[in-house]
C-alpha cells in the first residue's frame, strides 16, 4: 500500500506549459472566435492630479488614422457610481467633471491598431482649471480643498465612527518607567505584476457579453461587469485565462474593464484592451501608504505595559478597498505577537490625488506588524537590550485554544517563541553578533546589521468557505472546478494532490477548471492567502464526499452492502472488503452513472473562521557606512503555516514573499512631485528587485496545525513579505546605530542612510 502523497514534496504540474509553450494570457487569444474583427482600446488619461474639467476636444483625435470613435463620460451617458465604503463619495468611470489623479481616464478612443489609438490619445485636448494638488497625507486632511465635495472633508473613514474612541495620548503612558515615540512610513509602493492589466470583451450572437479579464476573481467581477453593461449577471460570462501576477491588485473590476462591454456594443465589434507598463503604474491600484504615530511604553527590564497606533492610511484619490485596510486589517492586528496589557489604535483614512490604494500582498497585516516591531526595536535600543530578548519577555506564551488579544482580535494556535528559538539559531544569531563587534571594534567601513521580526497575520479571512466540484469522466479521468484562481501559487498541483489523496486517482488524469463563471458560477477567488485553507478545503471534502457516493454505486453494480464496499487508492478501485478479485473502477461507475447525471458531486464547504499563521525572521546586511549602500546578505525564515501540503510549494512562497518584502525594505517607493506628476512611472525610474539584489532564503520548518480547517492549512502566500519587511528594516538600523542612528525610513536607500549617518554625526 502506498502512503499519503500529502506532505511530499511533488513538482509543480504547470510548469512544463509555462516553461515551454508558455501561458495564455489575455493579450494572446489571437484565435478565440468570438474575437476575430476585434478593434483595440486606448484610454485618454488625465495628465494633471487635480482638476475641473471644462471641456474634452476630440475632434482631431477622431480624424486620425485607424480611429473608429472616441468617446467620453458624455458620450457613453455614465452616471456617477457611489463608492461601496463610503457612498457620499461617487465618481463616473471616465471622468467628467473633475480629474483627481495623474492617470485617470478622461476618454477611451477605439481603433483598428494598438499603436493607432496611442498616436490618437495624444490629440485630444482637455481643456483644466487646475485645483491644489493634496499629495501628502496630513497637507490633505488639513486642507480646506476638498478631493470629494459631497463627502464635506477628506478623511473618509475613521475609526472612531466604529465607536472606538481617539487615543488618549500622553496620558495614557503616565505610569511607565520608559516610553519611546516613533513616527514612521510604511511608503506606497506599486504592485508591478509581470503580466499588465488585459481584457477583451464581445457580445455573441445569443445576446450574451463575454469578457475575459486578467483577474483573481472572476465571481467578483461578475456582478459590477452586469451592472455596468444594464443587463442581468445571466447574460454575461467572465473568463480568466492565464494570469501573470496579482499581488492583490488584479481583485476589483477597474473603470477600463468595466466599460469594454459598452463600448463593444456601441460599436458593434469585439474589443481588447491592454495597459501599458507606464500605465500601470499610475492605474493599476498601489499598496502601502500609511503614516504611523507610534508610542510604546513599559518598564526598565524590558516589560511593555502600554502601545499607541494611530494607522493615517493614504486612500488615494478613490475610496476604495485601501480605505479600509487599516480600520480593518491593521487595527485588529496592532497587538502582534505580544502580551501587551494596554493598546490603543485609531485609524483616520484620507483621500489625496494619487493613485488609489487596493490590497497589496498582505493588505493592511505587513504594516500592522512594521509597526510593532520598529517600536519594539526603539523599545530596546532606549534600554540598551537585546532586540530579541525584549521580543521574548513579551511574547503571548504558547496556546493550542483560542487566545484573545486586548484589541478583541481571537487567535487560532500560536507559538511564538519557538519560532523566535528556531530561527535565532538556524541564523547563527550569536555568531552573527560576534561578527558584529568585530566589524565595530575595527571601524570597519562595512558594517554588519542584524533584523529581527516575530510576527502574526490573518488569513482565510476573505470569505467563510469556499465552492468545489469533482467529477468523473468515462475514461477515470477527474475534472475538479474550484471558486479560486491560480497566478502562481500552484493550485493545479495542490488541488490534483488533494483529490488523488481521497480518491486515487493519479495527479496526471486530474484536470482543474477555474476562472469561468459559466462553469464555476459561486467563487471567492484568490486574495487574502485563503486558497488551500478554504478552495483547498472544499476540493478536499467535496472528493472526500465523492467517495462515499462513489461506494454507493459500487454497491449497487457489485451487490453489496455499501458498508462492506472499499476503495483501493492504489488501483483506483472499488471492492468488497476481503475480495479485491472483483471491483469498479471510478472509469466503471462513471459508465454505470451516465445515464443519471454523471458521477459528479458539489458544495459550498464553510470553515469556522480565519487562521493565524505566524513566524519569525532574521535578516542580516552590510552596510558601506562611507556610501550607505546596502547589502542583503543573509536571510533565514522561519514561517509557521500550520500543516504542510507540499512543502516546495511552501518554499517557493515564502521565496517570493521575502523578495517582496526585501524589496519594499531597500528600494520600492512610488514618488509625486509636489504638483502631483509621479515621478516613477516605469522601471527604469521605479527600483524593481531581482535575484542579484538578494541572498539565498534559508527556510525553517515548523507546522502547528489548525482547527479551523480540514486539512491544518493556514495561510502562507504573504506571511514572507509581512516577516521579512521588519527585518530587512532593523537590520540597515543597526548596522548603523552606533553611530547613533536611531531610525530610517522605508526604503532605506543608500542615499536615506548615509543621510542617516550624516545627522547623526
Amino acid at each position: 500500500m502506498g502512503g499519503s502523497i500529502l506532505g511530499n514534496r511533488v513538482l509543480r504540474k504547470e510548469d512544463p506549459k509555462f516553461l515551454t509553450t508558455g501561458g495564455v494570457y489575455v493579450d494572446d487569444m489571437l484565435d478565440e472566435p468570438l474575437l476575430v474583427g476585434a478593434v483595440h482600446v486606448t484610454y485618454v488619461r488625465s495628465s494633471v492630479a487635480h482638476a475641473i474639467i471644462n471641456s474634452i476636444d476630440t475632434s482631431d483625435a477622431a480624424q486620425m488614422p485607424g480611429v473608429i470613435a472616441v468617446l467620453t463620460g458624455a458620450d457613453l451617458g455614465l452616471q456617477p457610481v457611489p463608492s461601496s465604503f463610503n457612498p457620499m463619495a461617487t465618481r463616473t468611470l471616465l471622468a467628467m467633471d473633475k480629474v483627481r489623479y495623474v492617470g485617470e481616464p478622461v476618454a477611451a478612443i477605439v481603433s483598428e491598431t494598438r499603436e493607432q489609438g496611442e498616436d490618437a490619445s495624444e490629440m485630444v485636448i482637455v481643456d483644466y482649471d487646475f485645483l491644489e494638488p493634496l499629495i501628502d497625507l496630513e497637507q490633505s486632511m488639513a486642507s480646506s480643498t476638498l478631493i470629494y465635495e459631497s463627502c464635506g472633508s477628506n478623511v473618509v473613514f475613521d475609526t472612531t465612527v466604529l465607536g472606538i474612541p481617539e487615543n488618549t495620548g500622553d496620558a495614557y503612558f503616565a505610569d511607565c518607567e520608559v516610553v519611546v515615540k516613533g513616527r514612521y512610513i510604511n511608503q506606497r509602493v506599486a504592485p508591478c505584476p509581470l503580466e499588465v492589466r488585459g481584457a477583451a470583451a464581445a457580445w455573441g450572437s445569443d445576446g450574451r457579453l463575454v469578457q475575459w479579464l486578467s483577474t483573481q476573481h472572476a465571481q467578483g467581477a461578475h456582478a459590477p461587469i452586469a451592472a455596468t453593461n444594464g443587463v442581468d449577471v445571466s447574460q454575461v460570462r467572465v473568463m480568466t485565462p492565464d494570469v501573470g501576477g496579482g499581488f492583490g491588485a488584479k481583485i476589483g473590476a477597474y473603470p477600463e474593464e468595466l466599460l469594454l462591454g459598452v463600448i463593444a456594443k456601441r460599436i458593434g465589434r469585439p474589443v481588447r484592451w491592454r495597459e501599458t507598463r507606464s500605465e500601470s503604474m499610475v492605474a493599476l491600484g498601489h499598496g502601502r501608504a500609511q503614516l504611523q504615530y507610534v508610542t510604546i511604553g513599559g518598564t526598565k527590564q524590558g516589560k511593555v505595559t502600554h502601545y499607541q497606533l494611530h494607522a493615517i492610511q493614504d486612500s488615494g484619490a478613490w475610496v476604495d478597498m485601501g480605505t479600509i485596510l487599516a480600520p480593518f486589517m491593521t487595527r485588529p492586528m496592532s497587538s502582534g505577537v505580544y502580551d501587551i496589557p494596554n493598546i490603543e489604535c485609531r485609524t483616520t483614512s484620507v483621500v489625496t490625488n494619487t493613485t488609489p490604494t487596493v490590497a497589496y500582498r498582505g493588505a493592511g497585516r505587513p504594516e500592522a506588524t512594521a509597526a510593532i516591531e520598529r517600536a519594539m526595536d526603539m523599545f530596546a535600543a532606549e534600554l540598551g537590550m537585546d532586540p530579541a530578548e525584549v521580543r521574548r519577555i513579551n511574547l503571548i506564551p504558547k496556546f493550542l485554544e483560542p487566545h484573545t488579544t486586548v484589541v478583541g482580535q481571537t487567535y487560532d494556535v500560536g507559538d511564538y517563541e519557538e519560532s523566535l528559538n528556531k530561527v535565532l539559531a538556524a541564523a547563527d544569531y550569536k555568531g552573527w553578533r560576534a561578527k558584529q563587534a568585530e566589524r565595530r571594534a575595527s571601524n570597519s567601513s562595512k558594517q554588519i546589521g542584524i533584523g529581527i521580526s516575530v510576527y502574526v497575520e490573518i488569513t482565510g479571512g476573505v470569505g467563510n468557505g469556499e465552492s468545489a466540484k469533482v467529477e468523473v469522466l468515462e475514461d477515470g479521468r477527474a475534472i475538479v472546478y474550484t471558486g479560486t484562481s491560480p497566478h502562481g501559487q500552484g493550485h493545479d498541483t495542490s488541488w490534483s494532490m488533494l483529490t488523488s489523496e481521497q480518491t486515487g486517482i493519479p495527479m496526471d488524469r486530474i484536470e482543474l477548471v477555474w476562472g469561468d463563471t459559466d462553469r464555476v458560477p459561486i467563487g471567492t477567488g484568490t486574495m487574502g492567502s485563503r486558497s488551500l485553507q478554504q478552495g483547498g478545503n472544499a476540493v478536499f471534502a467535496v472528493a472526500g464526499q465523492l467517495v462515499d457516493k462513489a461506494k454507493s454505486v459500487a454497491a449497487r453494480l457489485l451487490e453489496a452492502n455499501e458498508a462492506d464496499i472499499v476503495l483501493d487508492k492504489d488501483r483506483g478501485a472499488f471492492h468488497v472488503a476481503g475480495t479485491p478479485a472483483v471491483s469498479k473502477t471510478w472509469a466503471d461507475l462513471a459508465v454505470a452513472e451516465k445515464q443519471s447525471g454523471g458521477l459528479v458531486h458539489s458544495d459550498v464547504i464553510g470553515v469556522a473562521g480565519a487562521t493565524f499563521p505566524f513566524g519569525a525572521h532574521v535578516a542580516i546586511v552590510e552596510v558601506d557606512t562611507e556610501t550607505g549602500k546596502v547589502r542583503h546578505i543573509a536571510h533565514t525564515a522561519c514561517d509557521d503555516a500550520g500543516k504542510v501540503l507540499n512543502p516546495m510549494l511552501l518554499e517557493g512562497q515564502i521565496h517570493g514573499g521575502v523578495a517582496q518584502g526585501a524589496a519594499q525594505a531597500l528600494l520600492e517607493e512610488v514618488c509625486y512631485d509636489p504638483d502631483g506628476n509621479p515621478i516613477t512611472s516605469n522601471l527604469a525610474d521605479y527600483a524593481f528587485i531581482s535575484a542579484a539584489e538578494l541572498p539565498s532564503v534559508t527556510v525553517v520548518h515548523m507546522e502547528t496545525p489548525t482547527p479551523i480547517n480540514l486539512i491544518g492549512a493556514k495561510g502562507i502566500g504573504e506571511s514572507g513579505t509581512i516577516g521579512a519587511t521588519p527585518a530587512l528594516q532593523s537590520a540597515v538600523v543597526d548596522a548603523v546605530s552606533h553611530l547613533g542612528v536611531r531610525h530610517i525610513d522605508m526604503p532605506t536607500t543608500a542615499e536615506r542612510v548615509w543621510s542617516a549617518i550624516q545627522q547623526a554625526r
